[in-house]
């Protein structure tokens, strides 16, 4: 045998015998072969297979699944709202700046007990920022909030006659108001073709890789050149449940994900 340790040799043979069966030979453990029949490694799990098995992306498809999928949870605030008959583009825009920061187990509570006691511009607008403040103190931000919501209602009734026009021009003009909530608000009340991206479509649909961009903002500016127009508006409404209850900030279900064929998980690093 060779001094040099964990070196291998072959057994010596005395001339006029047979070799030694390769049974008995030395051999690293690290070439040895498998029964016939079994694997040689164990299956990789279904939430870890390569990005190179994943399916072409579908969009059409993952939306249906998307859609049985988020069936049992709560629907997102604003169309929540809307069901409750808060579907007016003011009170949308309203529970929107409610909502910015805040989760929807308590912008939307909070929303239904500012409109229970006011929900017009008008009512709002001579309720004041304190009172308004008061109502819905559990919001995060909720005294800039305030003073935002009363002079929203207040140029309302001023420069609109009481009623907001479904113009994102004439929504971002109120301080506080971005493209999300305009559009979110737009979508929500009137049905119009916009897209709102909040926390959960940004991340959803980049870790899909369906997008890939650094903000919510570049995300819309992305989706609008891909994502087809029917499903604008539906994206938030599906994608807020999914991203809350499924495809979580931090360690997200994918070994459940009714769309994980086609997702290419970018940027997941640990899961459930």
């Amino acid at each position: 045998m060779s001094g040099v340790p964990g070196e291998f040799s072959a057994p010596l043979l005395v001339p006029g015998t047979r070799r030694a069966p390769r049974s008995v030979m030395a051999r690293p453990p690290s070439t040895r072969h498998p029964s016939p029949g079994r694997s040689p490694t164990p299956a990789v799990p279904r939430s870890l297979q390569p990005r190179a098995t994943k399916r072409p992306f579908n969009i059409a498809t993952v939306v249906r699944r998307i859609r049985a999928a988020v069936e049992g949870f709560a629907d997102a605030a604003m169309f929540d709202l809307r069901e409750r008959g808060h579907g007016s583009l003011f009170e949308q825009l309203v529970a929107c700046i409610i909502s910015i920061r805040t989760r929807d187990e308590v912008s939307l509570p909070a929303a239904l007990r500012l409109f229970e006691r006011a929900s017009t511009p008008e009512a709002i607008a001579r309720l004041g920022p304190a009172r308004i403040d008061a109502l819905i103190g559990d919001a995060t931000f909720h005294e800039a909030k305030a003073r935002q919501i009363h002079d929203i209602a207040r140029r309302t009734v001023a420069e609109h006659g009481g009623t907001l026009p479904p113009d994102p021009e004439v929504l971002m003009s109120f301080k506080g108001v971005g493209p999300k909530c305009a559009n979110l608000a737009l979508g929500v009340a009137h049905g119009a073709e916009a897209i709102a991206v909040d926390i959960h479509v940004h991340r959803v649909t980049n870790r899909w890789g369906y997008v890939s961009a650094p903000t919510p903002e570049a995300t819309m500016v992305q989706l609008m050149t891909r994502l087809p127009k029917r499903y604008w508006v539906e994206i938030n409404r599906l994608l807020v449940p999914f991203g809350k209850h499924v495809c979580t900030g931090r360690l997200p279900k994918c070994s459940t994900c009714p769309v994980l064929e086609y997702c290419r998980q970018v940027g997941v690093t640990e899961h459930r």
